[in-house]
């Protein structure tokens, strides 16, 4: 198999140079980082999370000022967070070229923004959800491994990605453990055309988190990630700390949700902003252990594709 990127599905409906999605991580991905990966040939993504319309708007107009002309970019909306509604209307307003959508079923998203032409790629963890989307009118499916950072599912990005490749007919884009060339050659063999890299741009220039959040990117190790808030029924992979010590305690305990919940409230804000690596979410998949310089976006990408495309013309 030889990386054909003048061909790839993914690159054609995103309209990018590369089959490349930047991961829309809460508090991470703003106007900066999404405007450097489109710029560099990727697709960037605003994350929505829980950002007020108003402000989610700004930061939208804000990328559209830093990119490059002709170069697209997406918003990614968690359909569980109370303002995913108001999200929905500021990606019509702005006409936003691609959403990702996560944590929830898009069909009424799907409804919405399909006739305006937008591109709707949902997150999924398993096959039922991914057949699920393809019938809604999902233009593709982001295949999330349990690997990755933020909320995560069940499956390993080994087995997800060849059996939902298998299962629908739109192109699957592969996330959870991605980092290098290496991981994108090893997507496409599993059946993919594209992949989604949240962890590693974590350090890369444009990032603008606290520098204490992307040293502990930095420093991590193989076995630097901990899994917390199972016991809710939506796990979180973060970088170990007191935090997740503390998690792990309360959920043994069987304490009570709303006390578990209390916990991790305005936690990720802490880490990105405060740099607060002890009590703040870190937020990352265990790609961090391969993570161990802060490049800019552009570099990144071309010397991911650069090995991939080596490893897989050889």
């Amino acid at each position: 198999m030889k990386l054909d990127l003048q061909n790839n599905r993914v690159a054609k409906i995103l309209g990018t140079q590369y089959p490349l999605i930047q991961g829309g991580m809460a508090w991470v991905a703003n106007a900066e980082l999404a405007s450097a990966v489109s710029n560099a040939g990727g697709l960037g993504v605003i994350a929505a999370a829980a950002t007020p319309p108003d402000i989610l708007e700004a930061e939208i107009l804000k990328a559209k000022k830093l990119l490059e002309p002709g170069r697209p970019f997406g918003l990614n909306i968690m359909l569980m967070s109370p303002t995913a509604e108001a999200a929905l209307e500021v990606a019509v307003k702005q006409k936003v070229p691609v959403v990702t959508t996560g944590a929830g079923s898009p069909g009424k998203f799907l409804e919405r923004l399909k006739p305006l032409g937008t591109i709707v790629i949902p997150v999924v963890a398993s096959v039922a959800q991914a057949r699920r989307v393809e019938r809604q009118g999902a233009d593709a499916v982001i295949a999330e491994g349990m690997e990755a950072g933020g909320h995560i599912g069940e499956l390993t990005t080994m087995v997800l990605t060849p059996q939902i490749s298998e299962a629908v007919k739109i192109p699957v884009i592969t996330a959870g453990g991605v980092v290098d060339g290496r991981g994108i050659a090893a997507a496409f063999m599993l059946g993919a055309q594209g992949v989604q890299v949240g962890t590693r741009f974590i350090c890369c220039e444009e990032c603008t988190v606290h520098k204490n959040y992307k040293q502990a990117v930095l420093d991590a190790r193989d076995r630097s990630t901990a899994i917390t808030g199972q016991s809710l029924g939506h796990p979180v992979r973060c970088l170990r700390n007191k935090l997740t010590a503390e998690f792990e305690k309360l959920e043994s305990q069987n304490a009570p949700a709303k006390e578990i919940e209390a916990l991790g409230t305005g936690k990720l804000r802490a880490a990105v902003v405060d740099g607060d690596v002890e009590w703040g979410s870190l937020m990352a998949g265990q790609s961090a252990a391969m993570v161990n310089e802060i490049l800019p976006a552009k570099v990144i990408i071309e010397n991911m594709f650069a090995e991939a495309e080596k490893i897989m013309n050889n």
